[in-house]
């Protein structure tokens, strides 16, 4: 196949998203395809539907990109078959935060739910990330629809069992607790703070990640980690290599993000990897890989004294900090790989009608049929 990839930025970007399509792109080129990413910030406006209007059989877009590409898709003759790629509608999150992620053009929630309507209207089907996703995809439009859920970083159990029972009943240690993820307000890193300063027992903070893609909103967190109360106990890593992370993670016993909504999480799996248990926003996706009690803990990412006490109560209680882990690295061995993943994933761009559904209606509540791998067709 030959295959066009849109997305906002340079590929290369340090987010869960951006290393989604990388590993789409490697995966199809390994099987022979021709892959031409078209990151939208490298070319001026004018040049944009010249670099999309070309002969690809598939031409993947990233959602996020909507804005762009809802004025251009309606003009595309060359591509056979247009996809939408949905990590994480803007309409999915809660109402309050739309406005906040993208101050530069404030738009309120109905606005933005009718703008990405009316660009997945544009489409003839859509990858969604999570079984959440595609149904907040379905709810703005009728549209065929697959579900990929992302690998790990490291793809299966890291750590044996009882090297992650040994981490988390080693006598007299603080609980060391980790935070992984751009530093930009959805993350929600200032909630965590607050609720280490409530937390009564001993702690630990390593955060990693970017600093760049909100320098603001990064210069409060850090002010705030760098409070003489807790600055003696919290470390800012900025970003970091593959290696460095996992030894971050082998040496982790929480992984605390606390984001306002995710479409998946994929960071939540990839602490999984390493037996380290994932404190998950209850808000999105997420619930797919966390179930509460059994792998992790799901939380309400406004309420601070909650996971004030969750941190509180696994520091305390090491028994049930070794089951949660246990049940996360069981979790992390049975999820499907990338490879799998992928695999579906192509098999369902090839089976795509060209222009099956572009110019398609909103979603009505007639329902869909799903097919073994996952897919849906109105």
């Amino acid at each position: 196949m030959r295959v066009g990839l849109v997305v906002a930025e340079d590929i290369a970007r340090t987010s869960g998203g951006y290393r989604y399509d990388r590993k789409l792109v490697s995966f199809l080129e390994r099987r022979g395809d021709d892959v031409d990413v078209i990151a939208l910030a490298e070319y001026p406006e004018p040049t944009v539907r010249d670099r999309l209007n070309r002969p690809f059989d598939v031409l993947v877009q990233d959602e996020l990109c909507y804005r762009t590409l809802l004025e251009h898709n309606p003009t595309l003759e060359a591509p056979n078959a247009i996809v939408a790629l949905v990590h994480l509608l803007e309409s999915a999150g809660p109402a309050e935060w739309i406005p906040r992620r993208a101050e530069e053009n404030p738009l309120d929630p109905d606005r933005v739910r009718a703008l990405e309507a009316r660009y997945l209207s544009t489409v003839d089907a859509a990858i969604c990330t999570s079984e959440y996703t595609r149904d907040r995809t379905t709810d703005l439009v009728s549209l065929p629809t697959h579900v990929a859920p992302p690998g790990g970083r490291r793809e299966g159990a890291t750590l044996a069992p009882e090297a992650v029972e040994s981490r988390a009943t080693a006598s007299g240690d603080s609980l060391c607790v980790t935070f992984v993820g751009n530093l930009v307000p959805r993350k929600n890193a200032t909630a965590l703070l607050g609720a280490l300063e409530r937390a009564d027992r001993d702690w630990t903070l390593t955060v990693v990640g970017s600093h760049d893609a909100d320098p603001t909103y990064a210069r409060t967190v850090r002010e705030r980690g760098e409070d003489r109360s807790i600055a003696s106990r919290v470390t800012f890593t900025g970003d970091v290599d593959d290696r460095t992370l996992a030894s971050i993670l082998e040496r982790s016993h929480v992984l605390a993000v606390p984001s306002r909504y995710e479409g998946f999480g994929m960071v939540y799996l990839e602490a999984m990897e390493f037996g380290v248990v994932p404190i998950a926003t209850a808000v999105g996706g997420a619930d797919e890989i966390v179930t509460d009690g059994e792998n992790g803990v799901l939380v309400d990412p406004e309420d601070t004294n909650r996971l004030a006490a969750e941190i509180d109560r696994l520091s305390a209680d090491r028994d049930r900090l070794t089951n949660l882990a246990r049940g996360a690295l069981e979790t992390a061995a049975n999820h499907p790989t990338w490879a799998e993943t992928l695999a579906d994933l192509r098999a369902f761009l090839e089976c795509l009608e060209p222009g099956a559904s572009r110019g398609g209606q909103p979603a009505d509540s007639s329902g869909c049929e799903s097919d073994e791998s996952g897919s849906e067709i109105p």
